[in-house]
């Protein structure tokens, strides 16, 4: 892992499979940065954390689903917490969506 960086250099180009870089990882706390141009969570498919996951969308926009029925549209700047287990996809991200997901125990 490198020691610095910036968030919107050497973005991957769009085709394939969302971009996971792990930025920091310490025990309990893993920070990454996510790459999605026009992904979405296959049908059906629901992520169930262990961990708590604090994510910002930093570039772009998103669409997030929730179990519960909650619907959130975020774009640049909007921040969620979601608490472990709360069942979540994405539904829709526009092209070079960066996003910054805190994972903590």
């Amino acid at each position: 892992m490198p020691d610095n960086g910036n968030l919107l250099d050497t973005l991957p180009p769009p085709g394939g499979d969302e971009s996971f870089d792990t930025l920091f990882e310490r025990a309990g706390t893993r920070i990454e940065r996510i790459v999605s141009h026009g992904h979405a969570s296959p049908p059906g498919f629901w992520y169930d954390q262990e961990q708590a996951e604090w994510v910002v969308v930093v570039q772009g926009e998103a669409v997030l689903a929730f179990a519960d029925g909650e619907r959130r549209e975020m774009r640049a700047g909007d921040w969620v917490t979601i608490a472990p287990h709360r069942r979540h996809r994405v539904e829709s991200t526009g092209p070079a969506t960066v996003w910054l997901a805190v994972h903590v125990d």
